[in-house]
């Protein structure tokens, strides 16, 4: 029962997002109460669904583009020929968190446009640091017998790091694939402002026109995506790890 009560309160929370962003006008009476001077109590400016939609693309082009470059910096600079490189890697992965997003969209703006491209750059930028860290970890912190192991039967390097390392690494690298999803799910709302099309289109529409209205339901959307995309990905860590070996399952 214990184990079924969230299992059941996270179905409840997905059907209940997929039934607002399908139909928002059933939810009309509890947002009514919010909307002022007869303003429009359900998102009007364009469809819940699409928007969501493309918000969920943008973050998934940005963190699988993260995710291939943070990961191919770490095995560059766990290997004996790119060891030296690890200061360098460290700094470019760490140049998303040194300028707020603001300054990377206002940055990127003049050289790649207004739409989708800068919040593209920015979301990017934001995903590798924690992607890089946690790949550098999981491939650092291998059981050293085991890749003994897998060179004493004669594996050469890249059957080491294909069938061997990357996948007693994966559980840790999911966890940072995880942190850079839900950052990104929260910082591409800003991408409105630069003419995106995401979920900070209805939070953007709700300041301008004070409708806390709107303004709440862009937030929701994106609050439950990112508590449900989060469990998700623990989940897929979680067995990953047991897959491994790095997680004892306790019966």
């Amino acid at each position: 029962m214990i184990r079924f009560l969230p299992f059941a309160l996270r179905l409840l929370a997905l059907l209940l997002l997929v039934a607002f962003v399908m139909a928002p006008d059933w939810f009309a009476p509890l947002f009514r109460p919010l909307a002022r001077n007869n303003a429009p109590a359900i998102y009007n400016q364009g469809s819940l669904l699409s928007l969501t939609l493309l918000h969920l693309w943008t973050v998934l082009l940005a963190t699988v583009a993260a995710t291939i470059v943070a990961v191919g910096l770490a095995i560059l600079v766990t290997r004996p020929v790119g060891a030296e490189f690890l200061p360098l890697s460290r700094s470019l992965v760490n140049i998303g968190q040194t300028f707020p997003p603001v300054a990377v969209l206002a940055l990127a703006v003049p050289a790649v446009g207004f739409g989708e491209k800068p919040t593209l750059i920015a979301l990017f930028l934001y995903g590798l640091l924690p992607i890089f860290e946690n790949a550098l970890t999981g491939l650092t912190t291998l059981s050293q017998p085991v890749v003994e192991a897998a060179r004493g039967v004669g594996m050469t390097g890249w059957q080491r790091l294909t069938k061997v390392e990357l996948p007693l690494a994966v559980p840790v690298i999911l966890a940072g694939i995880r942190l850079s999803v839900v950052i990104s799910l929260a910082t591409a709302t800003i991408g409105s402002t630069v003419a995106a099309r995401t979920l900070g289109e209805v939070i953007i529409a709700g300041l301008l026109s004070d409708n806390l209205a709107f303004v709440l339901q862009g937030g929701l959307i994106v609050a439950v995506l990112a508590v449900l995309i989060y469990d998700g990905l623990s989940a897929v860590e979680r067995i990953a790890a047991r897959r491994s070996g790095r997680l004892q399952v306790a019966d």
